[in-house]
């Protein structure tokens, strides 16, 4: 890197300013305008964030973001972001403050420990949504509690403690002896309603033969009274003749036919009368004998039919028991049948309440995780930490720094990411006195910048340490008391100046002592004379009154 071009005059007393880095100018090293300083007044506001993003952009690290704040927002690296890292004054060298933090403010804290991962892993943080406001978060939260109570609700509803997938099995299950059961049953229900039906067909033929059977039998027994009273009505015809012929023939007096008496009788009277009766009895029986005649073929034919119907009536008869026996067995094999299809399909039913239980509390449940990442953030929270690989390489850069200088009590050095401070020899930093945290400080300093620049992550490629080892101290003498960190040895300076000649990139070191023999003709060394002839200082003092230039790179 570049060395300083000038460096103006301006601070009282006497300091050595040790620039230890490379010779020439890299583009991200000049000044966007030739002939000017970057803070110069001509630049304004406006010019000066042109020129820093001209800078990011040259080093690389433009349009790189980093997290603001818990919930995931992210914004764009800047270079005060970096130059904490970077550029350490003397106050801030022996401050317990974190090297890793630009302030005590807890509000910076996201911002520091991303800046640290960004440097250390290479990895930006990706600009996500944030999601809701606080008053939007309330209420979702509210809505996540009531969808909550309801998810429990409709648990306590299920009846059985099987999953979705367990239920399902069983559903198909269930389904298939469903099948099979109705399978069954269609069989005997056709075969009860085949035997309904012939019993219904049969009973109607039955009720239609026995009413036939009624007629016929009233009709036989009508006409053999009829029959009957032929037969008697000829056999009193005949006991007629013959009573007439006696009569007629051994009776004197009153004639019994017409009532003549005797004296009027003509002689034959007594045969004529006799004959005259005895045709009106033959006329007679010929009709009655006639009318029997025809009578009988009918009492014949209608007794055939009363003998048939009564042999319809016995069949009949004797297939409605053997249908009624058919219709008993099959509702006997429906019964069970049916109580277990009613079991089955009850079940089935059961089943399938607890599948839309389930399915409404997996509803239920999406809609309370859509709620919850909402309340989160609208995106995942991007990792906050550093992988521990990447640490692990960190530390040991940390442990070569120290080692190289030679530095005691302060073994198993390395940086805590959780409380975002460096701990060495089991104390934290912060915990140490002002010699050993200003050279822990300028120790982070040098082996971020040494990790960042071997292994290509991002950095400003330059670190500026104010002081690092002047309140650095030799032991104390045996007869005073041990104070805390008062066991440190003046050859830490010369190892320290000694292992800056092979950094990489530039070191500015600002120190009252002067630098080892050995380093001073390696390194571009500047004495601040404060008043006297020389240079007076770090800026210059400009004798017309107008403000001053500053570095120039």
């Amino acid at each position: 890197m570049a060395a300083i071009d000038q460096l103006p005059a301006g601070l009282t007393d006497p300091n050595v300013v040790l620039d230890i880095g490379h010779l020439g100018s890299p583009p991200a090293q000049r000044c966007s305008r030739p002939g000017t300083s970057l803070c110069s007044p001509s630049h304004g506001a406006t010019a000066r964030l042109g020129d820093f993003h001209f800078l990011l952009n040259e080093l690389a690290l433009a349009d790189l973001r980093i997290r603001k704040n818990e919930a995931g927002a992210s914004r764009t690296l800047t270079l005060r972001d970096l130059i904490h890292l970077a550029v350490i004054p003397e106050t801030r060298m022996v401050a317990p403050l974190s090297p890793v933090l630009s302030s005590a403010a807890a509000s910076g804290k996201t911002a520091a420990a991303s800046v640290m991962r960004l440097l250390l892993t290479g990895e930006r943080d990706p600009d996500v949504d944030t999601g809701l406001n606080a008053g939007q978060r309330r209420v979702n939260k509210g809505k996540i509690t009531l969808l909550d109570q309801i998810i429990l609700d409709l648990q306590s509803k299920l009846t059985t403690t099987e999953n979705v997938r367990d239920l399902r099995d069983r559903q198909v299950r269930l389904q298939a002896s469903i099948d099979e059961h109705s399978k069954t049953l269609r069989v005997i229900t056709d075969g009860h309603l085949t035997a309904v039906t012939t019993r219904m067909k049969a009973a109607e033929e039955l009720a239609t033969v026995e009413s036939r059977l009624a007629e016929t039998g009233d009709l036989v027994t009508r006409f053999r009274l009829l029959a009957d009273q032929y037969r008697s009505d000829l056999d009193r015809l005949e006991m007629v003749t013959e009573a007439g012929s006696l009569l007629g023939y051994f009776r004197v007096g009153t004639c019994v036919f017409c009532g003549a008496e005797p004296e009027h009788q003509h002689p034959g009277h007594s045969e004529h009368e006799t004959t005259q009766l005895h045709l009106a009895v033959q006329n007679e029986t010929a009709k009655t004998t006639s009318l029997l005649a025809d009578l009988l073929p009918t009492i014949e034919d209608l007794f055939g039919q009363f003998e048939t119907l009564t042999q319809r009536r016995v069949s009949l008869l004797h297939d409605t028991a053997r249908t009624d026996q058919e219709i008993s067995a099959t509702q006997e094999q429906l019964a069970p049948m049916r109580a277990r299809m009613e079991e089955h399909l009850h079940a089935r039913s059961e089943i399938e309440r607890n599948l839309e239980l389930h399915e409404r509390i997996d509803e239920l449940e999406q809609r309370r995780s859509h709620l919850d990442g909402e309340t989160i953030g609208g995106a995942p929270r991007p990792a906050d930490y550093v992988p521990n690989r990447i640490l692990t390489a960190f530390d040991q850069a940390l442990r070569r720094t120290l080692e190289a200088w030679k530095v005691p009590s302060v073994d198993f050095a390395e940086y805590d990411q959780y409380a975002m401070d460096i701990r060495a020899g089991g104390r934290a930093r912060s915990s140490r006195g002002k010699g050993v945290r200003s050279v822990l400080h300028s120790a982070f300093t040098i082996a971020l910048a040494q990790f960042c620049l071997d292994n290509g992550r991002p950095h400003p490629g330059f670190i500026v340490l104010d002081s690092p080892v002047v309140t650095y101290r030799d032991p104390i003498l045996d007869d005073e008391p041990v104070g805390e960190d008062v066991d440190l040895t003046s050859h830490v300076v010369d190892h320290f100046y000694a292992d800056l000649l092979d950094f990489p990139g530039q070191a500015v070191i600002i120190e009252n002592g002067d630098p080892p023999l050995n380093v001073l003709s390696e390194a571009r060394v500047y004495r601040f004379t404060g008043t006297g002839p020389g240079r007076h200082g770090f800026f210059t003092a400009n004798p017309q009154g107008a403000e001053a230039d500053t570095l120039s790179l």
